[in-house]
């Protein structure tokens, strides 16, 4: 059964009245520099990979949707701010809440943020605050019909957004080797096309590692994983696992294909691909307001913006 996201007492940052744009920024450092850092960082533990991110990345922030792996890293953040004697939680999070998530998720988030007395920063989908409200603007199920414009919607411009309004620098995620496809060859550190820096504490860890430490950490985690989930998105398109499926075989169910939401990929490219499908549905919508002899018009503006 679908939970009523907009029921979530979680506090959003501000939307704006249009989307936001991200330019391209040098990296903090260049390739060989890259390639130096993740050398360095190659047998690092986790918590050494957290302890380099904090003292050499500035505007560093974990962004996370509650998964085991981000649940880990924000223990042993914890715990390196008790070490430190820190006056508070030494990494904010970012939280993309789709509208989407299951009551389970949301409820994890408010746990967590009180447990670890973390700043959390709530963004949602542009211009909206509810389910509701998201399909009254953009359509129902619109990750059926147009799953890159939900995606885009839902995940990459929040983020962006977020990372534009609170100055973010560089991230910490949750992404591991062992989840496979894109993520098989993960290295400690990447740099993105807009020179967001993505660091991953626990990119050789294995899922029963991960779940061993928090297991053996009394981290809370998902009520969902007692139920047979091991990866947990949108409850309209996360199943249980079955038996054989790694641990993101849940995710997406019904499109094998599909292996990322789209914060993993390139910014540019779609945001560039969701500003050319918005216009085509503004400019089809004005041709039948106005009539067919109209259409000319509309056929060369869509023609310049491929250019």
């Amino acid at each position: 059964m679908s939970p009523d996201a907009s029921s979530s007492s979680l506090t959003s940052a501000p939307a704006p009245s249009s989307s936001s744009t991200a330019i391209p920024q040098p990296p903090p450092f260049d390739a060989s520099q890259l390639a130096a850092a993740n050398a360095s960082l190659s047998d690092a533990t986790p918590q050494e990979i957290l302890a380099w991110a904090v003292d050499n990345l500035p505007g560093l922030y974990q962004t996370t949707a509650f998964g085991l792996t981000g649940l880990a890293a924000t223990d042993m953040l914890a715990k390196l701010t008790r070490r430190r004697k820190a006056a508070s939680h030494l990494v904010p999070l970012i939280f993309i809440d789709t509208l989407y998530h299951f009551e389970e998720t949301l409820a994890l988030a408010k746990k967590v943020e009180k447990k670890y007395k973390v700043v959390l920063s709530v963004y949602r989908p542009p211009e909206v605050e509810t389910t509701e409200e998201f399909e009254e603007k953009y359509g129902k199920e619109l990750w059926k019909t147009d799953e890159d414009t939900y995606d885009y919607l839902v995940k990459v411009e929040p983020a962006r957004r977020a990372y534009a309004e609170l100055n973010v620098q560089a991230v910490i995620t949750g992404r591991r080797r062992s989840q496979g496809a894109d993520r098989a060859t993960l290295q400690p550190l990447e740099i993105d096309s807009t020179g967001l820096v993505k660091v991953n504490p626990l990119c050789r860890w294995g899922f029963s590692e991960v779940k061993d430490y928090i297991d053996m950490a009394g981290v809370p985690y998902n009520d969902l994983l007692d139920q047979g989930y091991k990866s947990v998105g949108d409850w309209h398109s996360t199943k249980i696992p079955v038996e054989g499926e790694d641990e993101r075989g849940g995710r997406w169910a019904g499109n094998g294909a599909k292996t990322e939401c789209g914060l993993h990929k390139d910014y540019f490219k779609m945001k560039k691909a969701y500003e050319k499908k918005r216009l085509e549905t503004e400019l089809a919508a004005r041709d039948k307001a106005r009539g067919e002899d109209e259409v000319g018009e509309s056929s060369v503006q869509l023609g310049l913006l491929a250019l």
